[in-house]
């Protein structure tokens, strides 16, 4: 008999692929890629890479954050934010710790350090 689980894999990524266009509010628990374009939300209690043919349209929360591709809106990562150089972000960022690569575009406003600890995902 199959032994059945609820618990989840942190060893599992979840992985929107280039040419996948999702639109809608997405909640994981485990680590996320985006390499398509996703327009809504996102919540992870783990880590999110948008690569660089990534593009993301919403309020980002997470525990950290490698962004290669664009987003706009809103970022709220926990411990780590990392811009690449190729990477286009418009919006504001609330983070514990920022880095960035020379050559990255980053237009809003940030804010860095123990303060973002209340952002954590829920």
């Amino acid at each position: 008999m199959a032994k059945e689980t609820n618990e989840i894999n942190p060893q599992v990524i979840n992985l929107i692929s280039k040419g996948t266009r999702i639109t809608g509010d997405i909640l994981s628990d485990g680590d996320l890629r985006i390499d398509g374009e996703l327009t809504g939300n996102l919540e992870t209690k783990g880590r999110l890479v948008i690569g660089a043919s990534g593009r993301t349209e919403g309020e980002i929360r997470c525990r950290s954050c490698e962004i290669a591709g664009t987003h706009k809106g809103s970022l709220f990562v926990a411990e780590l934010l990392s811009l690449k150089a190729s990477s286009n972000v418009a919006g504001d960022m609330v983070t514990g710790k920022l880095s960035i690569e020379p050559g990255a575009y980053f237009a809003g406003t940030c804010t860095m350090g123990s303060e973002s600890a209340d952002n954590e995902p829920r």
